[in-house]
């Protein structure tokens, strides 16, 4: 059966942001629904409200910040491509977190690598191996560790990896909000400010994701546009029943003259017990930044509980 679109105009009351701690805004923009969502917000449901979760969310991090927290294995496989796209180096391999006393730790089960992966001195080479790794692996123990969220997602610590950190958890867990720390993109990123917002599409449609109903938000692009933003797309799928993502996919891209890059990701969690945890992450990124030299990276991760 066809769809039929319907376009709704709403308020929408936009974000504090780092550089406005009390100035806000009202801005309008449409939101292409399908025949299920006018139906339910027909019937009383908050769409307003909805767009203000999608901005607002933290469910998302909190999967994340929860890995810290559970055992679990994981298989890691980490691909580094050459200029004429064949693989150069790679890791494979599969790990084990251990979680007692609420101090984890990380064993090696196997693991595989090619080409230079690593430096001679056991550096990892590439950039993006050294910050997968700084997210996902566990060196020695450690201990004390929580799943609060709340100012931890602006929290910045010492030295360039932090500082990249801290970045790519902006655009992680905060899509669409504001990224600070990186030059000559502006508020590009920030598709909900009334400025960058008229260059996308919004989507609100009812769809089914692996057994779950859910709420499924997209962005993308107005024809013309592309060269214009950060996001290509940006889709997100909210369980009807609690409103907790369970898959987003993005796409991204930028290209100045100090740096590009085009990235695309794909997140899915599951529900184990009383949290939501991250199962599959796929990083497809190639960038380049004009003092080190251009990476291509792929890699998936995926865990098991």
């Amino acid at each position: 059966m066809r769809k039929h679109w319907f376009v709704i105009f709403f308020l929408a009351y936009s974000l504090q942001t780092a550089a406005q701690n009390a100035d806000t805004s009202i801005f309008k923009y449409p939101i292409q629904m399908d025949s299920v969502t006018v139906v339910a917000a027909r019937g009383g449901w908050d769409v307003a409200g909805f767009i203000r979760r999608v901005q607002n969310d933290t469910t998302f991090y909190k999967a994340f910040r929860a890995l810290h927290l559970v055992s679990f294995t994981a298989t890691n496989d980490i691909k580094v491509y050459d200029k004429e796209g064949k693989v150069k180096a790679s890791l494979y391999s599969h790990t084990r977190q251990s979680v007692q006393n609420r101090c984890r730790s990380m064993q090696v089960i196997d693991q595989k690598t090619t080409g230079d992966f690593y430096k001679r001195n056991g550096d990892y080479k590439y950039y993006t191996a050294e910050l997968y790794a700084y997210l996902f692996f566990t060196k020695g123990t450690v201990c004390n560790e929580n799943d609060i969220v709340a100012g931890m997602l602006d929290a910045r610590g010492k030295g360039q990896l932090e500082k990249n950190k801290a970045e790519l958890k902006q655009l992680i867990f905060n899509p669409g909000g504001k990224i600070r720390g990186v030059p000559f993109m502006g508020d590009k990123a920030a598709i909900f400010d009334p400025e960058v917002a008229t260059h996308y599409d919004f989507k609100l449609l009812s769809e089914e994701y692996d057994g779950q109903d859910c709420y499924v938000f997209k962005a993308i692009p107005k024809k013309g546009e592309e060269s214009n933003v950060v996001y290509n797309d940006l889709s997100t799928w909210f369980r009807k029943n609690d409103y907790s993502i369970v898959a987003r996919d993005y796409s991204l891209s930028y290209n100045t003259m100090f740096y590009d890059f085009d990235v695309r990701m794909k997140v899915r969690t599951s529900q184990v017990g009383s949290r939501l945890l991250p199962t599959y992450i796929e990083y497809n990124g190639n960038w380049h930044v004009f003092t080190q030299k251009r990476e291509n990276v792929r890699f998936i991760a995926t865990f098991h509980y």
